[in-house]
């Protein structure tokens, strides 16, 4: 979403760098490409002004001018007026004293309120409430069965005593006011401690649908109002989200679509002009593509300095305490590293969602952005298949896999046996990785790592290898005619034959104590 964005802005800082003070003129550049940069990404014009404003004030001020590094001082000020335009802080559902807490979901036809409602239900089900969804939409076709589907893959139950219309042409017949009154009394009755009340859109904002979601607030009284937003909906977000916080005052905002390929311009709009947070983004189509809005976070991505807390959730979320545990004891006792935890290991990135995504979270993601977007996902499948097609004696002990064990693991993984071949390579790269970080001597040319040992002064040398069997017979041939610096035998030369104790000046009679 904010790829553009971000290689703007990373391009206009990269001027900055090594600079040890700044001049009003580099200044003035900077905010005036920031200025054209946000303009690009859709940003709505009054947020432009106020937010280069800020930072050429700030920039121009003693925190810059007295700084050591100028150009990194300007990065902090930008990534603070980031997260002051996209709400400052984390802002968290407000849950009632007295249950059941009361969610009110707003929005044109087509932001995504019914399958954001899903992955709502969803989200707070994995926190340990107990979601009733409520299906208010009866106008819009096939809306109901579309929310009874998306509880039924969150496991939360549905309030639908109206089935809706099936087409446009079919009229509403049930009242949406009375579902969701009835509704929450459902909720408290079942004891559920959250409902979520999924109401009707329309295409444009007009004064029917604001006139019947105003009147389900006033029915039911909501804790929150939660107005979804398509990210990609441009310039026209800020009209959009001021009519609505006109008809229905919504507390937050929900961002959908967050991961599509359009400038994004509304995140960084609606907060600021409404002053109601972004609560929520939706990150994909999967009900799991949902994630909570942390403004810091998200001005640390749209600079590309990455945003490592966000990975870090996302793996204890989903890694596997016991499997973590087994590897470390494994890694600590500096036992081989097999295939069977390599298939171990990737099922577990697997389930931390796309390796892409991932990826992007990485401080610097940006420089590779172009590498990210040509990664196959399905190369992972494959190499899932190579794996599986082994025995286990084979995952095991990869050594024995020769010629005819790697055709046929070949065949049985639809690949060619070049595929088989760099795959095993790789892990056997990787297995030398382990151990040698097993032993503590770290990451090859990471700090910290054990450096190589140089040979000691005087010690015996590495003997050299020769590509040329001529230039090899001849180093063979000096080695045998060189003479030996000491005789063989012992440190001192050969014991038995050069060995005289009169010769050491020994006191006498102690030459019974060297078994003479």
């Amino acid at each position: 979403m904010f790829n553009s964005l971000s290689d703007r802005l990373t391009a206009t800082f990269k001027n900055l760098r090594g600079k040890g003070r700044l001049t009003e003129a580099d200044v003035d550049g900077t905010v005036r490409e920031i200025r054209r940069a946000l303009l690009d990404a859709d940003v709505a014009v009054p947020v432009v002004r106020e937010f280069t404003a800020h930072v050429k004030e700030r920039a121009l001020g003693e925190e810059v001018s007295q700084a050591l590094n100028p150009g990194q001082q300007v990065v902090k000020i930008v990534n603070d007026e980031l997260v002051r335009i996209l709400g400052g802080e984390t802002r968290r559902i407000n849950l009632a004293k007295n249950p059941p807490t009361v969610i009110m979901l707003a929005g044109l036809q087509g932001a995504g309120k019914t399958t954001l409602a899903g992955k709502l239900a969803k989200w707070l089900k994995g926190q340990g409430h107990t979601p009733l969804l409520v299906a208010c939409d009866l106008q819009r076709p096939n809306a109901v069965k579309q929310l009874q589907v998306n509880g039924e893959r969150a496991g939360v139950p549905v309030y639908a005593p109206h089935p809706g219309v099936s087409s446009e042409f079919e009229a509403s017949t049930g009242d949406p006011v009375v579902v969701a009154r009835n509704g929450v009394s459902e909720a408290r009755q079942k004891q559920h401690d959250i409902v979520i009340v999924d109401t009707a859109g329309r295409l444009g904002v007009d004064a029917e649908m604001m006139q019947q979601a105003a009147d389900i607030r006033a029915a039911i009284n909501p804790h929150e109002v939660l107005f979804v937003i398509d990210a990609m909906i441009g310039q026209d977000a800020v009209n959009t989200a001021q009519a609505f916080n006109d008809g229905v005052n919504f507390t937050g905002v929900v961002l959908s679509k967050l991961d599509g390929d359009a400038r994004g311009g509304a995140a960084l709009s609606v907060a600021s002009v409404t002053g109601k947070p972004v609560m929520f983004a939706s990150t994909g189509e999967g009900l799991d593509d949902f994630e909570v809005f942390h403004p810091d976070r998200m001005a640390s991505r749209i600079l590309d300095m990455g945003d490592i807390l966000t990975l870090i959730e996302q793996a204890e979320k989903s890694w596997d305490k016991d499997e973590a545990e087994r590897m470390a004891k494994k890694f600590v006792d500096q036992e081989d590293f097999t295939l069977e935890d390599f298939l171990a290991q990737m099922q577990q990135i697997r389930k931390m969602g796309s390796l892409k995504k991932m990826l992007t979270m990485m401080p610097g993601a940006q420089v590779s952005r172009q590498q990210l977007e040509q990664f196959d996902e399905r190369q992972i499948d494959r190499i899932e298949a190579i794996v599986r097609s082994m025995t286990p004696h084979e995952r095991r002990v990869p050594k024995i896999i020769n010629g005819s064990r790697r055709a046929r693991i070949a065949k049985g993984s639809g690949v060619h046996v070049s595929e088989v071949n760099a795959m095993l390579e790789r892990f056997t790269e990787a297995q030398k990785m382990m151990k040698r970080m097993a032993a503590g001597g770290g990451m090859p040319g990471m700090p910290g790592g054990r450096a190589k040992k140089a040979p000691a002064k005087g010690g015996a040398k590495k003997k050299q290898k020769y590509g040329n069997p001529a230039k090899a017979a001849q180093a063979a041939a000096e080695a045998a005619n060189r003479k030996p610096s000491l005789p063989a035998g012992a440190a001192f030369g050969n014991a038995a034959k050069d060995f005289k104790p009169e010769d050491l000046n020994l006191p006498k009679g102690f030459e019974k104590f060297l078994g003479k």
